[in-house]
């Protein structure tokens, strides 16, 4: 068979693809119809993921690489939902660039959105709880810096749910306008946070350089576009959204720096056969209670992976206790222990089960 044959036949094979792709385009169509007449989301997280899985086990059989067809049916869904009804609703802690939003996009990359900057955590929460947005990403804990006091404390205040989790490994970026080397850099801004874990880095490179601190990262690569001589610490996206040069890549002084961030909404995430739950409580002060309360995650074989107090901000001296541990709560092993949990408790509030991070 000639060349232009097998071209002929691939062009064939390529109209029954792109007849099957509209026939399931026009299911998905319908299907939002439904989704929309009974008041449903339009994402249906565990469904996609039945979806996924199930294509990954075909494409092994039939000898497809599972990871590159997921790749091409995660497009496909992605259209699916745009077809289906408006786009998600995203907020973020803002500006526009910062590691925060870098994480909001890369969770939500499959699925139709518009993401909103807010200028404060506690702004995210308020847009949220107003259903002014679908989700929002705050940041609640750092692995070099701890957790992130804030976003704790409105967990506790708003009624929210905690819908899933990312974690972001923190690369630390140093930004410059484009007719800037490093050698013409006299000034450096950035978060605190940012300069400290850069500075390894700047002393070796940049040891005159003035450290100026900043609000955020991104509001750093916003002033450094406008100052001659002057660089910014920062994220790749930044370098995108402002028209700056990246000087250097990955300038931070330890790779194992990761952010963990919490995707908050109304709605309950469904399992998935890897989640976690979180919960705030707190427990009556009387010798032991703590450790008894705890007893019962562990004669359970439940496996706590953070635990932190807080101070009540309206209760002076009074503590609330957050944690996280590995299950879903419908799941009758996690729903029982935390019945009985409960018992022990003065206040228990829970904030949701939801997929762990990849």
């Amino acid at each position: 068979m000639s060349l232009a044959e097998y071209r002929k036949k691939v062009d064939a094979v390529d109209d029954q693809i792109l007849r099957l792709l509209q026939q399931r385009i026009e299911l998905s169509k319908k299907i939002g119809q439904v989704k929309r007449q009974s008041s449903l989301p339009i994402h249906d997280q565990r469904r996609e993921s039945r979806i996924l899985n199930r294509v990954r086990g075909v494409g092994r059989r039939i000898g497809f690489d599972p990871h590159e067809l997921e790749a091409v049916y995660r497009r496909i869904l992605t259209v699916s939902r745009q077809v289906q009804g408006e786009d998600l609703k995203i907020a973020y802690l803002g500006p526009r660039g910062t590691f925060c939003e870098q994480a909001a996009r890369t969770h939500f990359r499959d699925q139709p959105a518009t993401y909103t900057e807010k200028s404060s955590i506690s702004d995210v929460f308020r847009s949220v709880d107003a259903k002014e947005e679908d989700f929002g990403v705050v940041p609640v804990e750092n692995s070099i810096e701890g957790s992130v006091n804030i976003t704790l404390d409105l967990l506790f205040e708003f009624d929210l749910k905690v819908y899933g989790e990312i974690e972001g490994r923190i690369r630390h970026n140093l930004l410059s306008r484009p007719e800037t080397s490093i050698r013409d850099v006299g000034v450096i801004l950035s978060h605190p946070q940012a300069l400290a874990q850069c500075r390894r880095f700047i002393e070796s490179n940049l040891p005159n350089a003035e450290l100026r601190e900043e609000s955020s990262t991104a509001r750093a690569a916003q002033k450094a576009r406008r100052m001659k001589g002057s660089a910014a610490i920062g994220t790749e996206l930044a370098a995108d959204i402002y028209g700056m040069t990246i000087l250097a890549r990955g300038i931070e002084n330890t790779r194992d720096n990761y952010t963990r961030f919490f995707v908050l909404s109304h709605r309950s995430a469904e399992p998935t056969g890897r989640d976690k739950t979180s919960i705030i409580y707190s427990i009556p002060h009387a010798p032991g209670s703590l450790q008894r309360s705890l007893e019962i995650f562990a004669r359970r074989g439940i496996n706590l992976t953070k635990i932190e107090s807080r101070p009540m901000q309206k209760a002076p001296w009074e503590y609330f206790f957050y944690c996280d541990f590995e299950g879903h709560l419908k799941d009758r092993k996690y729903a029982e222990a935390l019945k009985e949990f409960e018992k022990k408790c003065a206040l228990l509030k829970v904030l949701g089960s939801y997929p762990r991070a990849r």
